[in-house]
């Protein structure tokens, strides 16, 4: 239920980042408290910069340490389709390393370590000017009671780098509301929203399990997406990439359906957890991208590929708004809403196994419709019929008219089709 938690306890290059769990201002002096809350612009809400600009963000959790902190090894991760690397380094001295040798690979680094939380105003300042910086890290999976020190921690960061973004990952749906000290979790995320104010939201939420797909998987992401629209900000979303106790090692579908799901409910983010294998034996992890002894497997290929389509439909995804999210099927998953009326462009949409998500994004002029498969193990045949000006968009960014296909296409486990049209 917190496995990253758990690895900050148990990983030794981890245990210092676990001191970011102290209130910050703790150590501080209260000049430093006072400077930092008298600026009016503080008061308000963080507004959040994507932090790789016209790419679509794309993060490595348990990302680079020690020996592997090299030029060549971020190239890899680049290569991997990875523009963001989180690694919890236990020093400055160590984020700084990471800085250089990041420099022009094309990976920026979000910065954590234990002075983020015994000096963050120094440490900010430190770290500012890095062109490859990508943002602040706070702490993972709060509950409520922590929210007003998340809030004041982000107003010393602000306090000295309002620019960039400020992270942490909330709970997942499957915590009970009594555990995160909050009604529900709905109000538990609109909470957060409110009372911290990074402008961004990010939950983890793993629903792959030995028994199948989790069924409050579709719920999560009703909830985090409505709360953020309700509050105009974006969030971000996760794919389990290493197998560990209870979680099976990833597949093409496995990731596939984690990946455009969030992206059929507007995520703006996708991280992946982890990149590296973490250095436990506890919960049997294996299977990451990278493995133990620093070599690739057959997850870096799967996940390279599926971050290549990602890219190159950056352009409908980054900056898109969800209108509306709905889904076929006898059953639906828990907490969503059966398709109802179609834009006048799409005719039908039905599918012939277990159901399909269905959203309807918009970007600007242009409105898009995307259909995921999610079934984690069988192939649908999915029926769309179309007008004429309606486009598909292929998985390396390239569109051709929907009349060429059939109306009826296979559809794999996990998988998607994306159909694009300009609003007049």
């Amino acid at each position: 239920m917190k496995q990253k938690n758990r690895i900050l306890i148990l990983t030794a290059a981890l245990l210092l980042s676990a001191t970011a769990a102290v209130t910050p201002a703790s150590a501080q002096t209260e000049n430093n408290i006072g400077a930092a809350a008298e600026n009016p612009a503080l008061r308000q809400p963080h507004r959040y910069t994507n932090p790789t600009g016209k790419e679509f963000p794309i993060m490595a959790w348990y990302s680079l340490l020690g020996e592997q902190v090299t030029a060549e090894h971020y190239r890899e991760m680049a290569e991997a389709g990875f523009n963001i690397s989180f690694s919890h380094f236990s020093t400055a001295d160590e984020v700084a390393a990471a800085f250089d040798a990041c420099r022009g690979t094309g990976v920026k680094i979000l910065v954590t370590c234990a002075e983020m939380a015994s000096d963050p105003e120094a440490t900010v300042r430190r770290f500012r000017g890095e062109r490859d910086n990508a943002g602040y890290f706070l702490r993972d999976e709060p509950i409520c009671d922590a929210f007003p020190e998340l809030a004041e921690w982000a107003r010393r960061i602000r306090s000295a780098d309002d620019s960039r973004m400020l992270y942490l990952n909330l709970l997942p749906n499957y915590v009970s509301p009594r555990d995160l000290h909050a009604e529900s979790y709905a109000g538990y995320v609109r909470r957060f929203i409110e009372e911290v104010g990074l402008g961004l939201v990010s939950f983890d939420h793993y629903p792959v399990t030995f028994d199948g797909l989790r069924p409050q998987f579709y719920a999560n992401l009703e909830d985090v997406a409505s709360e953020s629209r309700r509050a105009d900000v974006p969030f971000w979303a996760f794919a389990l990439s290493t197998a560990h106790d209870p979680y099976p090692a990833a597949t093409r579908a496995s990731l596939r359906l984690q990946i455009f799901s969030n992206l059929a409910y507007g995520a703006q983010g996708i991280q992946y957890f982890t990149y590296t294998s973490p250095g436990t034996e506890t919960w049997n992890f294996h299977n990451a991208p990278i493995d133990h002894s620093d070599r690739r497997t057959e997850v870096y290929d799967l996940v390279r590929d599926l971050n290549r389509e990602v890219q190159a439909l950056g352009g409908v995804f980054l900056g898109a708004e969800t209108v509306w999210v709905r889904h076929t099927g006898k059953r639906i998953p828990a907490g969503t809403t059966p398709l109802g009326e179609l834009p006048q462009q799409i005719r039908r949409v039905e599918a012939d196994g277990q159901g399909v998500v269905v959203s309807l994004l918009r970007n600007g002029t242009m409105r898009y419709l995307m259909i995921v498969n999610r079934d984690l193990k069988n192939s649908q045949r999915v029926t769309v019929e179309a007008s004429h000006d309606v486009m598909r968009l292929l998985p390396d960014g390239s569109s051709t008219p929907a009349s060429r296909y059939a109306p009826t296409l296979a559809v794999e486990a996990g998988d998607m089709l994306l159909f694009g049209w300009e609003e007049r």
